[in-house]
């Protein structure tokens, strides 16, 4: 029928320019911040089996993929310490010369403002019993004495020349006391990234061999229910009032519903974390030859961005880069 359809959305996806044109989303390195893993006591990188190409680096490989990262035009790094020895109390995590300290200023000396270095500010990595705070008695983790440990890793992070912190242990109150802790220190200048809306979720499970970890049981009586939206649109909102400079949601991919409502809320940059199940799904679907890795990739990382987030933690955070500057 001559003139029928008049309208043709086809017109607009005919060649790759056409595409380029009309994209409403678009990816850019500065989007993306890397997390890295450095380990102490090691004198060459280790490889995680449980995610293909990503390691537990020494200070020095350390250097040299924060040198790559800023070459790519990442946004940022951010940094996870793997401690020789661990305590009740998470000590090396406040310790001026733990690890998570020494990768800090290895980092910001190699590459200084170059690119944003970020700190996981947590205990989960630095406890014996592999929680994120300390325990109570009775084996329930206790809030408020956690606190008083996340204002010590805070002046430590900042200290050691951090730009952003990212308290990620889910306890109450936790942004604020932290944002004490650093203007109290002469830090009001390092910004407070809060992984304000983090599951309890399955997709973890190659970043506890990653760092580590020693944890029995689970963290579901701090961390998010996945069944619940409304409860984390709460957490979101009192750590913006605390004073987060950012928030985050994380794992991304199983929760751009939550992502959605959380960048239509704030007034604030939202962060997401393209955790470690997600990365390792990929690649091991990619090693059986099931899916084209790089356009999944890439398209995971579209659809985080899509869904709202302005800034996405990735393990190709490096490679994606360097493959958007060639494009």
């Amino acid at each position: 029928m001559a003139g029928f359809p008049a309208v043709r959305p086809r017109r607009l996806r005919r060649t790759p320019a056409l595409r380029r044109l009309v994209a409403e989303t678009r990816l850019h390195p500065a989007d993306l911040v890397l997390p890295v893993f450095v380990r102490e006591g090691v004198r060459e990188p280790v490889p995680v089996s449980s995610m293909p190409g990503v390691v537990q680096h020494t200070l020095d490989s350390l250097r040299a993929a924060a040198v790559e990262a800023a070459e790519a035009g990442v946004g940022g790094i951010m940094l996870f310490g793997v401690p020789e020895e661990k305590d009740a109390r998470g000590s090396a995590g406040t310790d001026p010369d733990g690890i998570l300290q020494q990768g800090i200023r290895a980092v910001v000396e190699e590459v200084g403002d170059a690119t944003v270095v970020m700190s996981d500010l947590c205990l989960d990595e630095f406890t014996d019993h592999g929680h994120c705070g300390l325990l109570a008695p009775d084996g329930s983790v206790d809030n408020d004495a956690t606190l008083e440990v996340y204002a010590e890793m805070a002046r430590a992070q900042a200290d050691a020349g951090v730009h952003v912190v990212g308290p990620s242990g889910m306890m109450d109150g936790q942004v604020g006391v932290v944002r004490r802790a650093l203007d109290g220190a002469g830090h009001q200048d390092v910004a407070v990234l809060a992984y304000a809306a983090k599951y309890a979720s399955g997709f973890y499970g190659p970043f506890r061999e990653a760092v580590q970890s020693s944890l029995q049981g689970d963290r579901k009586t701090y961390q998010q229910d996945a069944a619940n939206l409304t409860e984390s649109l709460r957490e979101v909102a009192l750590d913006v009032a605390e004073g987060a400079d950012m928030v985050m949601v994380k794992p991304a991919s199983a929760f751009l519903d939550v992502l959605r409502r959380v960048a239509d809320s704030v007034d604030v940059p939202v962060a997401a974390y393209q955790v470690s199940g997600e990365y390792s799904m990929v690649e091991a679907a990619a090693a059986h030859g099931w899916i084209d890795r790089d356009r999944v990739v890439h398209e995971t990382l579209t659809s985080i961005r899509r869904a709202g987030a302005q800034v996405v933690l990735t393990y190709w955070a490096s490679e994606v880069a360097r493959d958007l500057r060639r494009a």
